[in-house]
């Protein structure tokens, strides 16, 4: 199954604010923020959503096919890629511009403020998948996550147009987006991810109810936080999936990436939905448990072992000739 990630390509400025961001707002002065966080450490990570997932579905065994657009000091990160399974063939890279910047503060309740500098992402918009699909042989899915705005749009409707199916993920762009371009960017996708905040604001903008988003994809994903995910199809009974138990919160950044990541690759095994789901499930919790969205290390008898301990037998049965 050849399954193309688009999104944003970018690295990540990470620190940690050792207090609580509740505690400096005063309620009847948000209309006037003006605050500076003293920040206890430091980290610089590779990051953005496209590489993010495509990292763990190649920790997975996966040949994730990464497009996007990323700046002329990307060849060390393509290098670190290339070596983790990932295809960066289709990387477009600018003449001018240096990849995007994300810049995250991470407070003692695991909230978080992030900015986002789009650099080369904005060239992203001149991608055309069909010179993908020729390159790789076909496409048979290709996940839409965040990206340039225009970007997303031309994806989405080339997606259509040569009838690739799809996956919509607008994550931090939602915020961004208004109502219209939310409905053209879901409208028949076969797979539409978002967390719960982001499900509410997806209904809010497009005035659809979840009985209408739900009649026009195939599938919608939530992620729920600690309490794991649920998958919605119209007809049938919802596929709830908790989360496998975290030896330590380290840090949530690409916690979602991740569940994706390993949905996906559990999609292409050709394993059930629930089962895909569980696999996302665990290695999401990896990423947790780390500093940084692709730093973990994925050892398949440690893998294994936590994952019949978090799902059980029958279903480690049915992974494990895909992890050996």
């Amino acid at each position: 199954m050849r399954i193309a990630v688009t999104g944003s390509i970018a690295t990540d400025h990470l620190m940690t604010f050792p207090g609580r961001f509740a505690d400096q707002l005063v309620a009847d002065q948000l209309h006037t923020v003006s605050l500076s966080f003293l920040v206890d450490n430091l980290d610089v990570r590779r990051g953005g959503v496209a590489p993010n997932i495509c990292f763990g579905m190649g920790q997975l065994g996966g040949s994730p096919i990464l497009v996007g657009a990323a700046g002329y000091d990307f060849d060390e990160y393509r290098a670190w890629l290339d070596r983790h399974g990932v295809d960066t063939a289709s990387v477009r890279i600018s003449e001018v511009l240096h990849t995007a910047r994300f810049v995250c503060t991470t407070d003692a309740d695991h909230n978080q403020i992030g900015s986002f500098y789009t650099g080369a992402m904005s060239e992203a918009r001149l991608i055309e998948l069909k010179a993908v699909a020729d390159r790789v042989g076909g496409l048979d899915l290709v996940l839409i996550g965040a990206d340039d705005p225009e970007a997303m749009l031309r994806h989405t409707e080339e997606c259509r147009t040569r009838s690739i199916p799809f996956a919509a993920d607008f994550s931090q762009q939602i915020a961004r987006m208004d109502g219209e371009e939310i409905r053209t960017l879901l409208d028949g996708a076969m797979y539409l991810f978002s967390n719960e905040y982001e499900k509410g604001l997806i209904e809010s903008k497009t005035g659809w109810t979840e009985e209408e988003i739900l009649s026009r994809v195939g599938h919608r994903i939530t992620t729920l936080g600690s309490r794991g995910v649920r998958i919605e199809r119209v007809g049938e009974t919802p596929i709830e999936v908790g989360c496998a138990e975290e030896t330590a919160k380290v840090d949530p950044t690409g916690v979602g990436d991740a569940f994706r990541a390993g949905f996906l690759t559990g999609l292409s095994w050709g394993v059930g939905l629930e089962r895909a789901a569980q696999v996302g499930c665990m290695l999401a919790t990896l990423v947790i448990e780390t500093l940084g969205t692709q730093e973990y290390a994925l050892r398949r008898a440690h893998f294994m072992e936590r994952f019949t301990k978090a799902y059980g037998e029958e279903a480690a049965t049915e992974i494990h000739p895909h992890l050996s």
